[in-house]
């Protein structure tokens, strides 16, 4: 969602009812006119600076205003990207902690399509039945490979397996 007026509302839910009747998982990167619109994804990835926007005053520091964050959208899950701080991913159960996946050191290039790498790794990933951590832990480990590219780049299956491998 880029903000460009294709995602309207009406195309938005009939999208997520239509993944839900279907138990299909739904990941989105929202983008600010459209926030809240996406009641019921599986995977909601805002960066900090988008949720900042969104949720005036958040407090992205605490694990408590996350978990209320997550409430607040009617998403399953809240993966946060934190950029050279890596992610947090927070689950609408209060009861299971926050899961912070730090960025692995390495020399960034161009941070350009970091977050579509993750968005669709997660995607990927949930499709292939991995739980949402681990679909987190794989796109945080593209996103490290992707930024590592100069501009908009693709990530591999092979690369993100020989960065797993420290290859």
């Amino acid at each position: 969602d880029y903000d460009k007026g294709v995602l309207h509302p009406r195309v938005i839910a009939a999208t997520m009812q239509a993944a839900a009747a279907r138990g299909l998982p739904t990941v989105v990167d929202p983008k600010f006119r459209s926030f809240f619109a996406y009641r019921g994804a599986t995977v909601f990835k805002p960066n900090r600076r988008e949720l900042g926007a969104a949720i005036p005053g958040i407090d992205l520091s605490s694990a408590r205003a996350l978990v209320e964050a997550v409430g607040r959208l009617q998403v399953e899950n809240l993966l946060l990207t934190l950029g050279a701080g890596g992610m947090v991913l927070v689950n609408r159960d209060a009861a299971v902690p926050p899961h912070l996946i730090e960025s692995e050191a390495r020399e960034v290039y161009d941070v350009s399509g970091a977050g579509d790498t993750v968005t669709a790794w997660v995607g990927t990933a949930l499709a292939a039945k991995a739980t949402p951590i681990e679909a987190a832990e794989v796109a945080n480990i593209a996103a490290g490979v992707e930024v590592a590219k100069r501009g908009v780049a693709t990530v591999s299956p092979a690369e993100v397996l020989a960065a797993h491998r420290g290859a």
